[in-house]
């Protein structure tokens, strides 16, 4: 399964390539939401598929996005907070607070394994909390320094919608979470969606470092750099 296409269908081809995986062999994709750097590859990965390739998404984001370049895609809508199953996997979606139409997590589990994706939200709500409780591998949104946002490079009206309460998630937030809530199962916490003018990986690093520090947890950070590929977690 692939979470999110904002990625060209070349570079996902070459992606899944260095890792040995074959893009024939995706079965379907999960959406989050319908913002282009989530979608920017769908139409082409729905278009070139060797087999009908499901797209699950919410019933809110599907008319957000605009079909007419993707080949007779095979829309699987649902509710926000509905579980359903693909193949071995169990599918949670959770609301998440992000100015799109009908933004979702997910949390994904098999063979006893659990791995929740949460990225793209302007803070950490209660019932996300519970979403990501007793999870082996977390992605969690790291995106921006607060004091690099201020000076940066962005206008004002982009900068208000980032640290808004529907925008993303700080470092110091994300910290926040780990130090206060990061269940003690997680073995592996995987900090992304990074910003390239606003944020920088040592800086991730280092302030969620100091969360951890302290809590006497076996949890394995990595920090994901932006436009690069990531180690392969394996359960």
């Amino acid at each position: 399964m692939l979470v999110d296409a904002g990625l060209s269908r070349r570079e996902v081809t070459k992606r899944l390539a260095a890792i040995g995986e074959d893009i024939g062999q995706l079965d379907a994709i999960l959406l989050t939401h319908e913002h282009s750097d989530h979608t920017n590859g769908l139409a082409a990965l729905s278009k070139g598929a060797e087999k009908p390739l499901p797209i699950y998404l919410t019933h809110g984001t599907a008319p957000c996005i605009d079909w007419s370049e993707s080949a007779e895609p095979v829309l699987e809508k649902f509710q926000a907070g509905i579980r359903f199953s693909i193949g071995d996997f169990d599918v949670a979606s959770f609301t998440i607070p992000h100015d799109a139409a009908d933004p979702v997590g997910y949390t994904l589990s098999a063979h006893g394994v659990k791995i929740a994706i949460a990225t793209d939200l302007g803070y950490i709500t209660d019932s996300l909390r519970i979403h990501l409780l007793n999870t082996d591998l977390l992605m969690l949104e790291s995106n921006h320094d607060l004091e690099m946002l201020r000076a940066g490079p962005y206008p004002w009206s982009v900068k208000q919608r980032v640290m808004s309460r529907r925008g993303h998630l700080s470092n110091e937030m994300a910290a926040g979470f780990i130090k206060n809530d990061l269940d003690t199962r997680v073995s592996t916490l995987v900090l992304g969606h990074i910003s390239e003018h606003n944020n920088h990986p040592a800086l991730v690093r280092n302030i969620a470092l100091k969360a951890l520090d302290g809590r006497a947890l076996f949890t394995r950070l990595t920090v994901c750099e932006p436009g690069a590929q990531s180690e392969v977690f394996s359960y």
